[in-house]
């Protein structure tokens, strides 16, 4: 196992996940908004430095995205339960769509590599800007306490990202279509 610095870094950013659920359960968004952008901090220095410093791995091709993935999951949940105090609650159905979209995809993925041997499902534009929202639509949703117009903001980033998930989640399908039949 090669253990380099972006490859601590992912495990740390894992790490980091019960401290954000312990913060989201006693109702301390601020300190969950800190641990937050603490994690998102470990996931842009574990790029940097792997390109950087050429510490790319097969390792780390797979603990980075496990470990986006996980944070965004958990926050996703935990903030979509009611009465927990941290502001604005993501709805149920945003949660269950970008898990959904999430399965969806690993789960194509797997499919094209067992079917066509495709081994490299690279995320699109339209996926990266998902995601972006999607970090954005947290730290807007952890902001909501402090007023009306932070309120009015997470809700925008919550619903945007679901139609962004929407939107990339068709286009992965059609793109995943578009792979099967050039390999076929």
């Amino acid at each position: 196992m090669n253990l380099t610095v972006p490859n601590l870094l992912s495990i740390l950013r894992m790490g980091l996940i019960p401290w954000f659920v312990i913060s989201v359960l006693d109702g301390n968004a601020t300190q969950a908004l800190w641990i937050f952008a603490i994690a998102g901090v470990t996931d842009a220095l574990d790029g940097f430095i792997a390109r950087f410093w050429h510490q790319q791995s097969a390792l780390g091709a797979y603990l980075d995205p496990l470990a986006d993935k996980l944070l965004l999951v958990t926050a996703y949940v935990m903030l979509a339960i009611p009465n927990l105090r941290t502001g604005f609650v993501i709805p149920a159905w945003v949660t269950a769509l970008v898990i959904t979209r999430d399965v969806v995809i690993v789960v194509v993925a797997l499919v094209l590599h067992l079917a066509v041997g495709l081994s490299r499902f690279p995320p699109s534009p339209l996926s990266k800007i998902n995601t972006a929202a999607q970090l954005l639509a947290i730290i807007g949703v952890l902001l909501s306490s402090r007023g009306p117009l932070f309120e009015a903001a997470a809700s925008f980033l919550v619903f945007l990202v679901a139609a962004l998930t929407i939107g990339s989640g068709i286009e992965y399908i059609y793109r995943a279509n578009r792979m099967a039949a050039h390999r076929e």
